[in-house]
């Protein structure tokens, strides 16, 4: 696939603490392209939201990306100016966060929200946005839509405000829509329709899709491709397909054993020990401490990402030649 719609070169992003440098992301490499939806995936504290973060260009002191491109329209955006930021951001580039009650202003009903975000990025009256804002609520299965925009956010569900937060992301028909966690809180009726709501806007209109879960069903659900990340890197990225049925990283394989299964004769089988503080990160690979096939060089050497498969990679010495060489010596 050729068609970036941005690209992710070698990132690392810091954060400075008391009690040392937090390495968020180490560098992480992979795109999104046109007319997908990708699945980020990996255990709390392995990068992702903090990637996402760096992409809307919202990391703040004492945060700051140290290395790396983030390549959109031919523009490295690890770069550009906060003006430029202020047109790019919610136009082009749009995010669902985390915990919608959380994003929405408080004290401003929802109707005068989502207007001023058209407005901003558009020549367009208050009447103009205001219409957009409604058509646009009605497409997202929003009863009365007239009546919600004079409400204000805590007299919406968590479901309502979770829609209400796709709205503004898309009310400028953004290019890469990035939404973190955004079935998390949810009762699974309403993750159904959220994700469904999900295919249908990707089908209507020409946004790419990038989805931060660690939940692996949403993930099968609706991805094209998967990015599995943990300990500030990539581990593997691969198509749905290959990553659900010929998973090649430890760690991905590690994932899907532990997944609860339908079937009550297949047992739980949980990763042991836990995920590494980005304060005291593993030298060479940061899984090898958890994994079940680490070998010398895995404590010494951080591995790159070997093509594994045709559009499948992964990150693990198992794969390079001098491992393999020695195997067969």
């Amino acid at each position: 696939m050729t068609n970036a719609v941005i690209e992710i070169r070698d990132l690392n992003v810091r954060f400075f603490t008391y009690y040392g440098v937090v390495r968020a992301v180490n560098g992480v490499t992979f795109s999104v392209y046109a007319d997908e939806t990708l699945g980020i995936v990996g255990e709390s504290g392995s990068g992702k939201s903090v990637t996402a973060l760096s992409m809307m260009g919202l990391i703040e002191p004492p945060g700051y990306v140290a290395g790396g491109e983030i390549l959109f329209s031919g523009r490295d955006l690890t770069r550009i100016t906060p003006d430029e930021w202020l047109r790019l951001r919610g136009d082009e580039i749009t995010m669902c966060f985390q915990n919608p009650m959380r994003a929405l202003n408080p004290v401003m009903k929802i109707g005068r929200q989502l207007a001023r975000v058209h407005m901003t990025h558009n020549d367009s009256t208050l009447k103009e946005a205001t219409d957009r804002a409604i058509a646009l609520l009605e497409e997202v299965n929003i009863a009365d839509a007239e009546r919600l925009m004079s409400r204000y956010p805590h007299q919406l569900s968590g479901g309502m405000c979770q829609r209400v937060m796709t709205v503004m992301a898309l009310i400028c028909e953004p290019r890469v829509l990035i939404l973190d966690e955004p079935t998390t809180g949810l009762d699974v009726t309403v993750q159904k329709q959220l994700l469904h709501l999900l295919r249908e806007l990707r089908e209507r209109t020409s946004a790419s899709q990038m989805l931060i879960t660690h939940d692996l069903g949403v993930v099968a659900n609706i991805c094209d491709r998967v990015v599995v990340m943990y300990g500030g890197r990539v581990m593997e990225s691969a198509g749905i397909d290959a990553l659900f049925g010929r998973p090649q990283h430890p760690y991905t394989i590690a994932l899907l054993h532990s997944i609860p299964q339908v079937d009550a004769r297949t047992q739980l089988r949980p990763i042991p020990g836990a995920v590494p503080e980005p304060l005291n990160l593993p030298s060479g690979c940061p899984f090898h401490p958890r994994c079940s096939h680490t070998m010398p060089i895995c404590s010494a050497t951080v591995p790159p990402l070997f093509d594994v498969a045709e559009g499948q990679q992964a990150a693990c010495h198992l794969f390079s030649k001098e491992v393999a060489d020695v195997a067969v010596a």
